[in-house]
């Protein structure tokens, strides 16, 4: 299977959802965006990541990681989003120590901190972009709750981790689920449109 490979566009707030996130991927060299819900805490974490000039006063958990991986010569080389099961994706992170390469798996959000921290290379398999990608239509430049600032105005948002909860599309058809999705692209609601599109990941496996 081939690789493809993903670059972060930005962050979007959920406006219905207090603590949801989507975390959009796009496609290096395509059109196609691959968002995915993750909590607010992996949502800070990444946010901090991207945005250089800022640094909380103690190490973050990921931080952490990347402080220990450094005292212990250990390289997080690339990660890959590797498995898509019932809307949830599945990443290993690439690591290599003294020439030795080890594969660990870890949750998406988690590798993806990492990657930004070691400045590895994100991929996905292209029958996972085929599934899960999105095409947007129209100019999509602009990702509404993307900066940064707004993501950290909080500081009791440190160290919060929320559960994330689901909107019940079960009882929609596929057909249904398909309309929703175009009409929750066309208004760039990439929360909504993750969920659905993971709704109709299920119904079709």
């Amino acid at each position: 299977m081939s690789l493809v490979k993903l670059a972060i566009k930005g962050i979007s707030y959920s406006q219905t959802q207090n603590g949801a996130y989507a975390l959009i991927l796009n496609e290096v060299d395509g059109e196609r965006k691959l968002p995915i819900v993750i909590g607010a805490f992996e949502a800070q974490s990444i946010a901090i990541a991207l945005e250089k000039d800022i640094k909380p006063p103690r190490p973050l958990t990921h931080d952490l990681f990347k402080n220990f991986a450094d005292r212990f010569d250990i390289v997080v080389k690339q990660v890959i989003i590797h498995k898509l099961v019932d809307g949830v994706f599945y990443s290993s992170i690439i690591c290599e120590r003294d020439k030795i390469e080890e594969i660990i798996d870890a949750r998406t959000s988690d590798a993806i901190a990492l990657a930004l921290r070691f400045n590895a290379s994100i991929f996905t398999y292209k029958n996972i972009l085929d599934k899960a990608g999105i095409y947007l239509k129209g100019n999509s430049s602009d990702i509404e709750g993307f900066e940064s600032e707004e993501i950290l105005t909080e500081p009791e948002t440190f160290g919060k981790e929320e559960l994330v909860s689901k909107d019940s599309y079960s009882n929609k058809t596929v057909q249904e689920l398909y309309e929703l999705l175009n009409e929750a692209v066309q208004q760039e609601d990439y929360e909504k449109a993750a969920k659905i599109r993971d709704e109709i990941s299920k119904k079709e496996s």
